[in-house]
């Protein structure tokens, strides 16, 4: 009884504050209240009672309860992934498809997501918006940055079954148990030789091609690596200590 007091206190407050122009016919009792509940609406903040985050509606708030629950109700048919919205679902569907509906005009490249869209034109406008708060490092998208923070806090969750060793990244544990496997799936065209990771035939190809992408802040010099880059820079470090 109170909250509908409340309310039409609100509602006459609203029919108050609606000035009607000359010539301008005024506002019907049924609009007056479509535009009081919708304002209403905008105010109404519901929280996550799990982590405190807010939402707006009780649609989003049923959809982000999924990850304190762990409910994943939709499924790809095709490999048979889950996750808690249909739109996901939708967008991991793409993979399958093929299909890249985003496109960047500034260099032709075809995204399966808009975010994705997103977060690639940063390299485009030099946006960094995401910034480590240990070392001012700042990344792209928010990922990166959980990726890069796990220097500083030295975690190491994925472990090799085979030896032990861990990881900081679940990329690097798996480029490492090729070595245990064998398998060395990139091959060099130039000279056949095989690698256990992508970025290592990357790196092998500018013996070929004579590119050198890291250049010395302190002189001229170029390397194809960016550990030669650093054993190089020492000795600019070294003169400098001693001058």
């Amino acid at each position: 009884m109170i909250k509908e007091e409340e309310e039409s206190e609100e509602l006459i407050e609203v029919e108050e504050k609606h000035h009607v122009k000359p010539g301008e016919k005024p506002l019907s009792r049924s609009k007056t209240k479509k535009t009081f509940l919708k304002k209403r609406r905008a105010k109404k903040s519901i929280t996550c009672t799990q982590c405190g985050k807010s939402f707006t509606a009780k649609y989003d708030l049923k959809i982000h309860m999924r990850i304190h629950t762990g409910e994943r109700p939709f499924t790809c048919d095709q490999c048979g992934k889950s996750f808690t919205a249909k739109q996901n679902l939708k967008c991991h569907m793409r993979i399958h498809t093929g299909e890249k509906p985003y496109v960047c005009r500034q260099c032709g490249n075809n995204f399966i997501a808009k975010q994705s869209l997103e977060i690639h034109m940063r390299i485009h406008t030099g946006e960094r918006p995401f910034t480590c708060d240990q070392c001012g490092k700042t990344f792209l998208d928010p990922s990166s940055l959980k990726k890069h923070l796990t220097v500083h806090t030295k975690e190491k969750p994925h472990s090799c079954s085979v030896c032990g060793k861990s990881f900081s990244r679940l990329q690097n544990l798996h480029a490492h148990q090729k070595i245990h496997t064998g398998v060395r799936e990139y091959m060099c065209f130039e000279c056949e030789k095989t690698f256990t990771a992508a970025n290592s035939l990357k790196q092998h190809q500018r013996i070929h091609t004579g590119e050198k992408p890291y250049k010395c802040s302190h002189c001229d010099k170029r390397f194809s690596q960016s550990s030669s880059l650093k054993t190089h820079e020492r000795i600019h470090s070294r003169k400098k200590l001693h001058t």
